[in-house]
């Protein structure tokens, strides 16, 4: 198959792309490379350094017959997103419009969007959190991903597109950024690596569900296989605060820091963790690796490469 996968360059969509690539599918790529990197791109893969809203998206699907769009392209910093709501929107609503409607002159067949397992629900009536959860999004970017589900709704009955969504929890591993304010595991492993001190938002008790991205992967492969529309979620059921993490990840490096605390972050939620019961019993995925596991891969990636 013809697989598009947006923002391949990137810390997620560079892995996907390269299991489809092993799997034997032509990947093409776009990537405005803002947060992605060309050494995460796969040699296999044929890319195109492109922003998902520029008109010339519409070339990229009548010329390499995209069957498989794999959108992980996205603002993804929930507090850029409160501080700039019309970026967040133009990004991932606008951008995506913008690929739908050049795939749905074009023959596009299926879309995989990388949703928010964390964001999409807002403070949480009951944990973990099932797709069935009521979505009250705290943050712009929250509201972006649950409209961008809106419409993936509205192009399959309206133009036959299947879509398969996938909720992601908090995902973490090789080649995360550590640049910027998203992806609390790259920041505090590169700062620890650096000799310097990372701080914890809050008083830390704020919990998360960790998902190690070779997991993540595995949901995309059977996202791919699957045949009709639906919504999963993609998360351990584990709850972890930020404290817990730091400790981790110090005991890791090896780092000396202490653990230090500055005043929390805005549209920041306290608790977040999702179920993966529906994705368990429909398709038979679970997590694999333990957060343990991952943050010492994850450690050891940071402390092999110079991204650290």
């Amino acid at each position: 198959m013809n697989i598009l996968v947006t923002g391949g360059a990137g810390f997620i969509g560079s892995h996907v792309a390269d299991a489809f690539i092993a799997e034997g599918h032509n990947v093409i790529i776009i990537d405005n490379f803002s947060s992605g990197r060309k050494e995460n791109v796969n040699p296999k893969a044929k890319v195109y350094a492109m922003d998902i809203q520029h008109p010339d998206v519409e070339k990229i699907f009548r010329d390499e017959k995209i069957d498989v769009m794999c959108h992980h392209a996205a603002q993804m910093d929930v507090r850029k997103s409160v501080a700039d709501p019309k970026f967040d929107a133009s990004v991932n609503v606008l951008g995506f419009l913008n690929l739908m409607e050049a795939g749905r002159k074009y023959g596009l067949k299926k879309v995989i969007f990388a949703s928010t397992g964390g964001a999409i629900y807002g403070e949480q009536d009951y944990f973990p959190a099932d797709e069935q959860h009521p979505t009250r999004p705290l943050s712009p970017y929250g509201i972006t991903k649950l409209v961008t589900e809106k419409y993936l709704f509205f192009y399959k009955e309206v133009y036959g597109i299947q879509y398969v969504v996938l909720r992601y929890a908090n995902i973490y591993g090789p080649r995360q950024n550590p640049h910027g304010e998203a992806g609390v595991v790259a920041i505090f492993t590169s700062k620890m690596l650096k000799g310097e001190q990372p701080v914890i938002n809050g008083d830390g008790k704020q919990t998360r569900d960790y998902v190690f991205v070779g997991d993540v992967v595995r949901a995309n492969l059977l996202a791919l296989q699957y045949n009709g529309s639906n919504i999963y979620n993609i998360g351990t059921g584990i709850e972890t605060d930020v404290n817990q993490l730091f400790k981790i990840l110090k005991a890791h490096t090896g780092s000396s820091c202490n653990e230090v605390h500055a005043p929390a972050k805005a549209g920041e939620q306290m608790r977040s963790v999702i179920s993966s019961k529906k994705i368990h019993e429909e398709l038979g995925w679970a997590p694999t690796v333990t957060l343990e596991e991952g943050l010492k891969r994850t450690v050891e990636f940071f402390r092999s490469t110079s991204t650290a």
